[in-house]
């Protein structure tokens, strides 16, 4: 367990230290520029599933919004899922 970790006294705190990450999306009509947040849960619910990530916009917004996101056993895993999820439907802007 990591350092930060003894500081949750029970599990249902569900802890989590937070990463931010930043992509630029290329489409036609512009360039869109995204904010991943990775939490790195202590003891998530999931035991496989320690790593979480969700942007900060939806995509996909005139016809069935979408809000980006991955989970994974690693940071790599959970970031590039969401990244993939981003990339998979255009930003239509609201």
């Amino acid at each position: 367990m990591k350092e930060w970790g003894f500081a949750q006294n029970h599990p249902d705190e569900e802890l989590a230290q937070v990463h931010l990450f930043s992509m630029k999306k290329q489409q036609s009509s512009g360039e869109i520029e995204f904010t991943i947040t990775v939490k790195e849960f202590i003891t998530p619910k999931e035991p496989t599933m320690h790593f979480f990530a969700q942007a900060d916009k939806e995509t996909n917004q005139h016809t069935a919004a979408y809000r980006p996101c991955g989970w994974g056993k690693t940071m790599l895993e959970a970031l590039a899922e969401c990244v993939r999820s981003i990339n998979r439907f255009p930003y239509e802007g609201k």
